[in-house]
């Protein structure tokens, strides 16, 4: 991610949600914390980008949320397309089949195949991928449009089904994984089940709590000791499993 050595990885957060958010910029810097800076619309495109300019640490990725997909959806596609070839990095993507976003779904179809579409003639690209109650529609499109390509594609927070893991797996996906997946048994029978070089760490902040107050990206030590305790590993070889994962994916 950069040619200083990062300590920690934070795959994905949602640096320009928090209050502080120029400071939690800055914060990734000093702590030397690889984090990718997912984005909820093209609209915050811009000032994230501006943000993490000369960054030795941050990278941004162009989202839509498919929490967020709304009957706009064309005019939010054009301005994703617009950006598209001013990063690496796409994320937050996906889809959300919960109680609450259901009313979406087909929308929320429609983009994200055009997203994968887009990424798929672009090439290169490594998307931070969103499923709720989803996981086949998205294997199926990704599996579709995406494997076989030089685009890499991590599933963030997976709470699918063993059987869907493998398929995921099979099809050249990575995993980055939280600190509420480690306090959940599916959570940990799932991360148990992962390849170790296909593992990566997040906090998805600040939607995810340490204790009273939202995670933050230094939280993500937290996380690497007790996937290191899960794994069998100490934090040290935690720490160096992660990084070499990341530079291994970002290297393709």
């Amino acid at each position: 991610m950069s040619e200083i050595e990062p300590l920690w990885v934070d795959y994905h957060c949602h640096l320009d949600l928090y209050k502080d958010y120029e400071a939690q910029f800055r914060k990734c810097n000093e702590r030397r914390i690889a984090t990718l800076a997912v984005t909820t619309t093209p609209r915050a495109w811009p000032r994230n980008k501006e943000l993490a300019s000369g960054s030795k640490m941050v990278r941004v990725g162009l989202g839509i949320h498919p929490q967020l997909v709304g009957t706009n959806y064309r005019q939010e596609l054009a301005l994703f397309e617009q950006h598209l070839n001013e990063t690496r990095y796409i994320g937050e993507i996906g889809l959300d089949a919960g109680p609450s976003h259901y009313k979406t779904y087909q929308n929320q179809k429609i983009v994200f195949e055009a997203v994968i579409k887009l990424c798929a003639q672009s090439k290169g690209k490594i998307l931070s991928v969103h499923s709720v109650r989803a996981d086949r529609d998205i294997l199926c499109l990704l599996e579709k449009h995406l494997a076989g390509t030089d685009n890499r594609m991590v599933m963030h927070w997976f709470s699918g089904t063993a059987s869907d893991l493998k398929k995921h797996v099979e099809i050249g996906c990575s995993f980055s994984v939280n600190q509420a997946m480690l306090v959940s048994e599916h959570g940990k029978a799932l991360i148990a089940a992962m390849p170790t070089q296909l593992i990566l760490t997040e906090t998805d902040g600040p939607f995810i709590q340490t204790g009273p107050r939202p995670s933050l990206s230094m939280d993500v030590s937290q996380t690497t000791r007790v996937l290191g305790e899960l794994l069998r590993l100490s934090t040290d070889e935690t720490q160096t499993l992660i990084r070499n994962n990341l530079t291994a994916l970002e290297r393709l």
